[in-house]
């Protein structure tokens, strides 16, 4: 039976206590204020990003590994005994992530090594590789694991609230006036996940009415169906995200084993901080 590795990046907002406990290994993004950079998951979280850009007062860049860090996973992976690696990326409509994972076989010929197109983001990701993971735990092939892989994309959904449109002013996303309007008439814009990108859906007044609303869609799109994986992720809003938490159970009372997730700050830069967001996986 060969040995299976799974590796993904950090835009999938696995911690990492979760990415040790599946043995997943993760390349990290990095972000870059000026000549200053951070590696997402070692030296800089969600608190300490924005703490850098109020400071600041200017948003950083992000940038998706080089196909280099991706080879050091690969490498690292077959050093320690595995015989083939599945490497799950955060969606390529999203990020040049895939494409620098893909890149990076080229230096491993004759290795298998097969690079997966998430199609998404953050713990729709997560829940990919931890799948990955566990079936690759009790002998699953690759073809077995991509299979499972695939199954799983049109049974993810996710959607979320952000709090302010500070941050994306600061980005030119739009418009500071805009903002500023959206501020003043406590505007949340409302998000989800749809063909492989983060798109706005609509905009919602004020946060309760908002957080309502993203529970609205998530019954809406799990239409009756059995959860089996589900995630609140947030960016420096453990008390959003508890709230969320309670909306979710008291409108899907089977909901069990909620997992509270950092988006990571590879994500949360795009964002900004007080972002709510669910992530949900129905069943076959």
């Amino acid at each position: 039976m060969p040995k299976i590795a799974i590796i993904t990046d950090t835009d999938a907002s696995l911690s990492a206590e979760l990415a040790q406990q599946y043995n997943i290994r993760q390349v990290p993004i990095t972000i870059h204020f000026g000549e200053e950079s951070y590696t997402t998951g070692m030296d800089i979280n969600d608190k300490q990003l924005f703490e850098i850009i109020d400071r600041k007062n200017k948003l950083p860049t992000t940038a998706a590994p080089p196909p280099a860090a991706f080879a050091k996973a690969y490498e690292e992976a077959f050093n320690e005994g595995a015989d083939e690696i599945i490497c799950i990326c955060i969606s390529s409509a999203m990020s040049a992530t895939y494409t620098a994972a893909v890149n990076a076989c080229e230096f491993f010929e004759g290795k298998k090594i097969h690079v997966i197109d998430s199609l998404t983001l953050s713990m729709a990701q997560g829940f990919m590789a931890i799948a990955a993971s566990q079936a690759a735990q009790e002998g699953a092939s690759s073809e077995e694991i991509i299979a499972l892989i695939d199954s799983m994309r049109e049974r993810l959904h996710i959607y979320g609230a952000l709090t302010t449109l500070k941050y994306l002013a600061m980005s030119g996303r739009v418009g500071k006036l805009a903002a500023g309007m959206a501020s003043t008439l406590d505007i949340k814009p409302i998000l989800r996940s749809q063909n492989g990108k983060l798109e706005m859906l609509e905009k919602i007044r004020t946060d309760k009415k908002a957080l309502n609303r993203v529970r609205d869609l998530c019954v809406e799109a799990v239409n009756s169906k059995p959860i089996e994986k589900a995630a609140i992720i947030h960016v420096n809003n453990l008390e959003g995200a508890a709230r969320m938490q309670e909306l979710l159970q008291a409108a899907i009372p089977d909901l069990k084993d909620v997992l509270i997730a950092e988006f990571t700050a590879g994500l949360a830069v795009h964002t900004g901080s007080g972002l709510v967001g669910v992530v949900l996986m129905t069943a076959e």
